[in-house]
């Protein structure tokens, strides 16, 4: 059961997050005139939030999950090396000196 669960990508690369967030305004900005605007013309407040709420909720629906659009470009990590050389420990090291004024 977790195999499934583990299976599922759950990262977004830069210009994915970058698109998610515009996508994201973009949604929230629109719901938000339209909603103004309908909430004006029928003097209900209740229908300018309706519609803002509505809004949000197709944003989050849209840019919460990680869609395959927004893992079109992958990072590029370096090769793992090998710890070939000891590490120093702090003991090891030579003081520093400081310049005398």
């Amino acid at each position: 059961m977790l195999n499934i669960f583990r299976s599922i990508p759950t990262q977004m690369d830069y210009k994915g997050q970058k698109l998610a967030e515009q996508i994201f305004q973009g949604i929230i900005l629109v719901s938000a005139i339209i909603g103004f605007i309908y909430g004006y013309i029928t003097e209900q407040f209740g229908w300018t939030v309706y519609i803002v709420m509505a809004g949000f909720a197709l944003s989050c629906l849209l840019t919460l999950p990680p869609w395959p659009m927004y893992r079109r470009n992958p990072l590029k990590w370096l090769p793992v090396q090998e710890l070939g050389t000891e590490e120093k420990k702090p003991a090891d090291r030579k003081p520093k000196r400081h310049a005398k004024s």
